[in-house]
């Protein structure tokens, strides 16, 4: 006999309030990811606050309900879709409030579901920043969510993923227990990660399996005001990975990302379709050192922007900076002595125009014609990055064919999160109809230009497989992944120990598996 749920949705509706519970076909774009829908969930509740979160938490306990939980909405893995119908989405827009910013004990706490342009918006006002501020997707991506998932982008240069910047979380567990970490274990401020063992680590990249964040307290530190850009473009990808990997080991960089041609000639479509080149120009005025240097840079936008972006199969974009324009100026003189045998330096147009909008609108979250688009990821060690490159250019040549017919074409972007490790990043893009994510998320006069797809079942099928294949290409070469959800095998990889304490750790935190089933392997 079903489950009678009336009962629990009015006390969920009491809990969370007017606007706190939603149900039927306004659920559909908060249960769809970039990628897809499995499931729709029995309901979306949006606590208010750390007490509702936990009283909603309580409820769903009492009724042997499970629970998937979803920050910004910006990720692709599945992680927050419902694996099972019946579930309850738990979707943490609602706690956006930032609780304290210490600048004397260099932290700041927030509820989890500030996202991190709010957060940066707040602390651009005191002259401060967290090491690592925040994805792309910053404007709607979350910091819970963020720490969930082992985000990069901004700061990761210097200081690494997001998980590298955060001193204590506050947990609810799956009996609705609030658990802290760090130096708030003890019931001091959360000023400190380390006191015994890292218990802090234990929930970041965790993808929400052991338990729902409640709070985040991240580092602080003061803003660098001298910056400056820097690209470079490569004949080819080996060329390419060296030079990123030498800048990385000097640790010369803010922040730095390349791409290949395809994906450098889709973000002119996107420009284009955006109308977005003035404001762009705004934008660049307004964050440059100066308003001579910001001309400057203009001027070269205007001069060969285009060109370098149409023609270079390979290009890396670099944000630099320093506590001074000396110390930029060394910094960048450091890399071209790296680079210049290397490839050839190019206007610095692309990552002036990122650290003038950090947080783009979601143009990116379909194809430059309007395709539907989902990454593929893995974080290599730098021995094995080369000949991963050529098992895949093996792989795509073996598939192109097939790709062709089915209009589906790929594009490749890089980053060096950490000295050790390159994150090469796979983009597919295939033509197929947009989802209710698309239409909530995507501005809607860049919507309105975008060419128009019928559903497509088998480019989407082949697709899903695809992503499948790559998946086991990096793990044939040693490859790690960030923001695991359920794309990617992490439980099935792990040694037996390791293995057996995971599951022991979440049998301990979330006895009943309620809390995020199907993530992690779990």
């Amino acid at each position: 006999m079903p489950l009678d749920t009336t009962p629990l949705l009015a006390q969920l509706a009491g809990i969370v309030g007017d606007g706190g519970l939603i149900t039927g076909d306004a659920m559909s774009p908060l249960a769809t990811d970039v990628y897809r829908r499995l499931e729709m969930p029995l309901a979306v509740v949006r606590p208010q606050n750390v007490e509702a979160l936990q009283a909603v938490v309580r409820a769903t306990a009492e009724a042997g309900i499970a629970l998937s939980v979803r920050g910004g909405g910006a990720s692709y893995t599945d992680g927050y879709v419902p694996r099972d119908a019946g579930q309850v989405l738990v979707d943490l827009s609602r706690l956006n409030r930032i609780i304290t910013i210490n600048e004397e004990d260099a932290f700041v706490t927030v509820e989890a579901g500030v996202t991190w342009a709010e957060l940066k918006a707040a602390l651009d006002a005191r002259g401060l920043r967290t090491p690592f501020w925040g994805p792309f997707s910053g404007l709607l991506a979350t910091i819970g969510g963020s720490v969930s998932q082992n985000s990069i982008s901004h700061g990761s240069g210097a200081y690494g993923i997001s998980a590298e910047s955060v001193l204590s979380v506050d947990v609810v567990t799956a009996d609705g227990n609030l658990l802290s970490t760090g130096s708030a274990a003890v019931g001091s401020s959360p000023f400190s990660r380390h006191y015994g063992p890292d218990l802090t680590g234990l929930f970041t990249g965790d993808c929400g399996a052991l338990g729902i964040k409640a709070r985040v307290t991240l580092a602080l530190q003061r803003q660098r005001a001298a910056h400056r850009p820097i690209s470079f473009a490569f004949p080819d990808f080996d060329h390419l990975h060296e030079a990123m990997r030498l800048v990385s080991f000097d640790r010369l960089d803010e922040s730095g990302f390349a791409l290949d041609g395809a994906l450098s000639q889709g973000q002119i479509a996107r420009q284009d379709r955006a109308g977005a080149q003035f404001g762009m120009a705004l934008s660049i005025l307004r964050s440059s050192p100066s308003l001579a240097s910001g001309i400057v840079q203009l001027g070269k936008a205007a001069l060969s922007a285009r060109r370098d972006l149409g023609s270079a199969p390979y290009m890396v974009h670099y944000i630099v900076e320093g506590v001074d324009d000396g110390e930029v100026k060394g910094r960048l003189n450091r890399m071209r002595e790296l680079l210049g045998p290397l490839g050839r330096e190019i206007p610095g147009t692309v990552p002036a125009v990122v650290r003038s909008m950090p947080f783009a609108p979601f143009y990116n979250t379909l194809g430059p014609a309007g395709e539907r688009w989902v990454p593929v990821h893995g974080v290599l060690p730098h021995s094995n990055t080369k000949p991963f490159d050529k098992a895949l250019a093996a792989f795509l040549a073996e598939r192109s064919a097939e790709m062709k017919r089915l209009g589906v074409w790929t594009g490749t972007m890089f980053s060096v999160p950490n000295a050790s490790g390159f994150l090469y990043e796979i983009a597919i893009y295939w033509p197929d109809v947009i989802t209710d994510y698309h239409r909530q998320v995507v501005p809607a006069d860049y919507l309105e230009k975008l060419p128009k797809y019928p559903e497509n079942l088998e480019a989407r099928a082949y697709v899903h497989q695809l992503k499948y294949d790559l998946v086991a290409l990096y793990g044939q070469f040693g490859a790690i992944h960030y923001q695991i959800g359920k794309a990617y095998p992490y439980l099935d990889r792990l040694s037996g120990p390791t293995a057996a304490l995971l599951r022991s750790l979440k049998a301990q935190l979330d006895p009943q598996g309620r809390i995020s089933p199907g993530v992690l392997g779990l």
